[in-house]
This record gives C-alpha cells, sequence and structure tokens, in this order.
C-alpha cells in the first residue's frame, strides 16, 4: 500500500536522471527519471523492449553512471563516490540475479554461490559457511555439492539467488528472473522472491511480462526512456521492514 511505503526510509532514490550515449547528436537512453524506492519495498519496472529498462537497471545497480541528474543509495550521493567506493558499496549492498544464470559449470553449487563473497574480504570458511546458509534459504541444502549440469532450470536460478544474497544485500536487483524457465519452475522463482521480500530484502524487479508486474504490490512502468506510470496495488499491506538473520 501506499501508506505503508510512505512510512519508511527510502533505500533509492532517482532524482531527474538522464542517461545518453555518445554521437552527434547523441543518443537519450533515459529523459528525467524520478524514482524513489523505499526500505523493504517489493516492486517491478516494465515496459517494452528498448524502453530503457536495462539501463535503468544498470544505472540503479552502480554498474554505469547517468549523464546527469542524482542517484542516492542507502543515502551515499553516487555522484560524489569514486570508482572505487562505488565497486566496493556495490559488493556489500546490491545482489544481482540475471535471465542466464551465469553458473560456473566446474564449480558445485556451494563454490558457485561463495564467489559472491569473493571480493568481501571474507575467508574461505566463512565463504563456505555463508554460502551454505543462502542456499538452505532457497530450499536447494540437498543440493549443495551438484553442478550446474545437474540441475534443473529451476535450480539454477535458485542457485543465482543464493549467490546474490549470500551477502546479505540491502537491495536485490533480478533481471527477467522468469525469462528462461517454463510456467512452474518461473512461479517457483516468484514465490521465493515473494517469501525473500517478507522477510525484509528489498526487491526490484526488471521484465516484459505485465502479468507478472500487476503480481506485485507496485509497478513502475518505462516508455521510450520515461516513466510513464507508477501504480500501487491496495490488495497488499507491506510487513515491517526487517533484516535477515546473521
Amino acid at each position: 500500500m501506499r501508506l505503508g511505503n510512505q512510512q519508511r526510509s527510502p533505500i533509492l532514490v532517482l532524482d531527474r536522471v538522464v542517461k545518453e550515449h555518445a554521437g552527434n547528436p547523441p543518443l537519450r537512453i533515459l529523459h528525467d527519471v524520478a524514482l524513489t524506492v523505499s526500505r523493504g519495498e517489493l516492486l517491478a519496472i516494465v515496459g517494452p523492449s528498448g524502453s530503457g529498462k536495462s539501463t535503468l537497471l544498470s544505472l540503479i545497480g552502480t554498474l554505469d553512471r547517468p549523464t546527469s541528474g542524482r542517484i542516492e543509495l542507502e543515502g551515499h550521493d553516487l555522484n560524489a563516490l569514486s570508482d572505487r567506493k562505488i565497486a566496493a558499496l556495490r559488493a556489500h549492498r546490491i545482489g544481482f540475479v540475471f535471465q542466464q544464470f551465469f553458473l560456473l559449470p566446474g564449480l558445485t553449487t556451494i563454490e558457485n554461490v561463495a564467489t559472491g563473497l569473493l571480493y568481501t574480504g571474507e575467508t574461505a570458511r566463512r565463504r563456505r559457511r555463508r554460502a551454505v546458509r543462502a542456499l538452505e534459504d532457497v530450499g536447494l541444502a540437498h543440493r549443495l555439492e551438484h553442478r550446474p549440469g545437474q540441475l534443473s532450470g529451476g535450480e539454477k536460478q535458485r542457485v543465482a539467488i543464493a549467490r546474490a544474497l549470500v551477502g546479505d544485500p540491502l537491495l536485490l536487483l533480478a533481471d527477467e528472473p522468469t525469462g528462461a524457465l517454463d510456467t512452474d519452475a518461473g512461479q517457483g522463482v516468484v514465490d521465493l522472491l515473494l517469501e525473500l521480500n517478507a522477510q525484509g530484502t528489498t526487491v526490484v524487479v526488471i521484465t516484459h511480462d505485465r502479468d507478472l508486474a500487476a503480481s506485485f504490490p507496485r509497478q513502475v512502468g518505462l516508455q521510450d526512456g520515461r516513466i510513464a506510470f507508477d501504480t500501487y496495488n491496495d490488495a497488499y499491506v507491506m510487513a515491517p521492514a526487517q533484516g535477515r538473520a546473521p
């Protein structure tokens, strides 16, 4: 509900964000985008191909910088940070899930998930212990030593989600997380995202699937690089924000 959103502190703020690609004239991909995401929200950013969704994801995920405008993540003005500090913020605060799973075929499930902690300074023993916990959280305690080739598509995506969650990020970004899955496996992933959000994780899903977007508490529509709509589903009552167990 909108009321629940207003009572929460913002985790992400985009203010008049513009993104252009070099050219003569420059090609403008995003036009004065303004968006606020509150801690503990679950929302879908929806739009057709070419609407600017992937570009927006790159900016939100600190993988790219805007041409102009301001982006704040957990109160940090990204324009004021060096590339090194942004990389550290990304490693500790943001988790990514993509349509393609990007699992390393020669590694076990535990080892694949533990790679999500490679740049955090954790010891190998602690990375493994946290990887086991993350896999338990996504229902894969029985697949710890399996390799990607031994897993179904839905299980691979759950491993990818566990890898994104292993560092206890404040923000989980999912780019078409059900796009490569059949209906049943896709619904399983959606149910998992809903569960993780109920536990306190802020989740932003990028999708072209309007039915999926409509099932979430909030959906933001992009069209030609502009926000076309920002709507709330009043059937939802957001759970109190909470962190994951240490």
